[in-house]
């Protein structure tokens, strides 16, 4: 099952920079001083760490942010790692890949995630150093935590999208995220831009709010509300070009709704596990296949 897990993960990773979702870094459109080579290689480093069996919770999250970060010299995929994490350990103590089983696995893990778990999360983050992270009245993450890692992501909840999955049993990513992604899946391309904008649509994305403020956010998650209706209107996927320029347009106001894409991500790695023929489709339009190759990258800093 570790083996199938990993595929997925990689898979996941993968059709998270090949399709052009608005705001968010692509093949077709580097931003926010990087460029996608940056975020395949994170998937390539980081696999190893997530997976290795019999690991924690907080040992996965750190020891790939820590491979990610000696990679690429900066945050590509802290919240995809977050939310990958106890997924991964819930894999590997799941009697199967359904998603019965998987869900009651997950439950299981981040009930019995410790301070330990809470201390080295809290390092990978530290490391990761991600934009527009402020200061919380409780277990601040610069300060060294005295709860377990549930109950740390517990506070912050209410104010982070990624902390809130592990509050709620990762309720978002099984019951929005996955039936919109399985819906589409058969073109997985599609399946990612509609489970990505999905997300987006359903509140606030947590990235912008930390680093532009609430009112901000909401103003793009109306957007989102908009494109999806014309979507469902037209029955068919918005133009490429009308996506590219409000992909653009974000980009050049410095809004990036990387924690949207990172519920994507984990959806669509669910998504594989469940159905393993999914990571057996190669991402259209990618020059390498990440599940097979290593690219060629020259580490930029940022």
């Amino acid at each position: 099952m570790t083996e199938l897990a990993r595929r997925a993960y990689l898979w996941a990773c993968a059709l998270d920079v090949v399709v052009r979702k608005p705001g968010n870094v692509s093949v077709e459109s580097p931003g926010h001083g990087m460029i996608a080579e940056q975020f395949v290689a994170s998937a390539i480093a980081s696999v190893d760490a997530l997976f290795e069996r019999d690991a924690s919770v907080g040992q996965r999250i750190e020891g790939a942010i820590k491979a990610t970060r000696a990679a690429v010299e900066c945050n590509t995929n802290l919240g995809i790692v977050l939310l990958c994490a106890p997924l991964a350990a819930a894999l590997e103590a799941a009697t199967s890949t359904s998603l019965e089983s998987l869900r009651a696995q997950v439950h299981i893990t981040l009930a019995r995630m410790d301070v330990d778990d809470a201390r080295a999360a809290y390092r990978a983050i530290a490391l990761a150093n991600p934009g527009g992270l402020g200061a919380a009245a409780q277990q601040d993450v610069r300060n060294v935590p005295s709860i377990d890692l549930r109950a740390a992501m517990q506070l912050a909840a209410d104010r982070d999208r990624v902390a809130r999955q592990y509050a709620e049993d990762f309720a978002e990513i099984f019951d929005l995220g996955l039936p919109h992604f399985t819906a589409l899946a058969a073109e997985p391309a599609t399946a990612m831009l509609a489970c990505c904008l999905t997300f987006l649509a359903s509140g606030a994305d947590s990235h912008i709010v930390r680093k532009h403020g609430g009112a901000l956010a909401h103003s793009v998650t109306e957007e989102a509300v908009a494109w999806l209706q014309r979507w469902r209107a037209a029955q068919g996927v918005p133009s490429a070009d009308a996506l590219a320029a409000w992909d653009e347009r974000l980009k050049g106001a410095g809004l990036n709704p990387g924690t949207s894409a990172d519920l994507a991500v984990a959806s669509a790695f669910v998504a594989a596990v469940i159905d393993p023929r999914l990571s057996d489709v190669r991402v259209p339009g990618l020059a390498w296949n990440v599940l097979n190759s290593r690219p060629t990258l020259t580490r930029l800093s940022g």
